[in-house]
């Protein structure tokens, strides 16, 4: 492998602490230059890093571990109380998780869950060591109206927040979005791993690689292996892989029994391979996750490495892309990174969808349905109106 610069000694103090913990093992103690670090850095700076990047009951774990007095009462009882609240979420959700697994079962409606409770008890051992805000399940396109159903007869409430017009959403989206407000749980049901211009397995095959999870007595069914790694490296890569838990579960994951050669083939196939090298070269970087023979077809594109530094961006600055607006400079560096990490064809397909009308188009100006055909050839007057008028595109 060869040498990728991250820069980490620009990091911030209480990062680089940070991420020397989450490279220990179990056991292990810090080094001197770590313990430098654990006496002058800020508690609170800290304290809100740890939260951002969702890392917190591990890092609770370690701080237990290493029973020093140089940690003040307060931080131990800031992550106390976090961990035991993450615990709580955690078991609300493998309970509710265990509910719809069975009423989806006795719906004959297939259901394979993502992340969630499920992936916290497979990567970690224990499902208070991962957090998790919602359920995400996948459902074959043809049983998502009645999945939908099914959920709004449970109490769950659909966000409507998605526009579209001649059926777009089927692949400019890739998930819809339930609230129950008694229970205060979400739950996204995806009919798509990824959204377009994303190329990835039938639900089919993906439920032909499923497992089961033996978490609870009930029959839960989650992906296999191999697609768990393109699923989990797919949306951490989406995201800037802005949050390092994504990264520690691929950390986690690559300590398991994969079919490395399988794998390689399955993320050639889905043109994920750059993405797969992107998270290992990451893994082992910031996070000490050891390299194998097996893994190299991965780590040999230089693009890969590339595509790793350009996360530098988003670890650096601690964005969190999940709260729009986005500062400008950040939305602009993030359309160009996900630019790049497309593949030639999926560049050439995202490029194409421009051409296919928007809901914007219909706002613009409303036609009958039986007419909306017709967007198809006025989409590039309409596009050249609005950014007249300067109104959103």
């Amino acid at each position: 492998m060869s040498d990728v610069s991250f820069h980490i000694g620009e990091f911030s103090q209480e990062l680089r602490l940070m991420l020397a913990m989450l490279e220990m093992e179990d056991g292990a103690e810090l080094t001197f230059e770590q313990w430098e670090l654990l006496q002058e850095i800020d508690w609170h700076t800290f304290i809100d890093l740890t939260r951002h990047h969702r890392v917190f009951p591990t890092i609770h774990l370690k701080l237990q571990e290493l029973k020093t007095p140089h940690i003040p009462l307060f931080v131990s009882g800031m992550f106390q109380r976090d961990y035991y609240r993450n615990t709580l979420q955690m078991l609300a959700l493998s309970g509710e998780m265990e509910q719809l697994s069975s009423r989806f079962a006795n719906e004959d409606i297939r259901a394979l869950f993502l992340k969630g409770p499920v992936i916290a008890a497979d990567l970690y051992g224990d499902v208070s060591l991962r957090t998790s805000c919602d359920l995400d399940l996948l459902v074959p396109m043809e049983q998502l109206n009645k999945a939908e159903e099914l959920l709004v007869s449970l109490g769950y409430m659909k966000d409507e927040y998605i526009a579209t017009v001649l059926n777009d959403w089927k692949w400019r989206h890739h998930h819809i979005t339930f609230h129950h407000p008694a229970k205060g749980i979400k739950v996204e049901v995806h009919w798509r791993l990824n959204p377009a211009p994303s190329k990835e397995p039938t639900f089919d095959e993906l439920w032909s690689r499923k497992r089961k999870s033996s978490l609870i007595s009930r029959p839960i069914y989650y992906l296999g292996r191999e697609d768990l790694f393109m699923f989990l490296v797919s949306h951490g890569a989406r995201h800037g892989w802005s949050r390092l838990r994504w990264l520690l579960d691929i950390k986690k994951l690559m300590n398991q029994r994969i079919d490395w050669t399988r794998l390689t083939q399955l993320l050639k196939k889905h043109h994920y391979h750059n993405i797969g090298g992107q998270a290992l070269f990451l893994a082992a970087k910031l996070l000490a996750a050891p390299l194998k023979e097996e893994m190299r077809p991965l780590l040999a594109s230089r693009k890969a490495e590339w595509l790793a530094e350009d996360t530098m961006f988003y670890i650096q600055r601690m964005v969190n892309l999940h709260s729009p607006p986005l500062p400008k400079d950040v939305e602009r560096y993030h359309r160009q990174y996900l630019f790049a990490l497309m593949s030639k064809r999926q560049k050439l397909q995202h490029i194409a969808s421009f051409l296919y009308p928007y809901p914007e188009d219909a706002k613009t100006l409303p036609l009958p349905k039986r007419l909306h055909f017709l967007y198809f050839p006025l989409r590039p007057l309409l596009w050249a109106w609005r950014k007249t008028k300067r109104i959103p595109a």
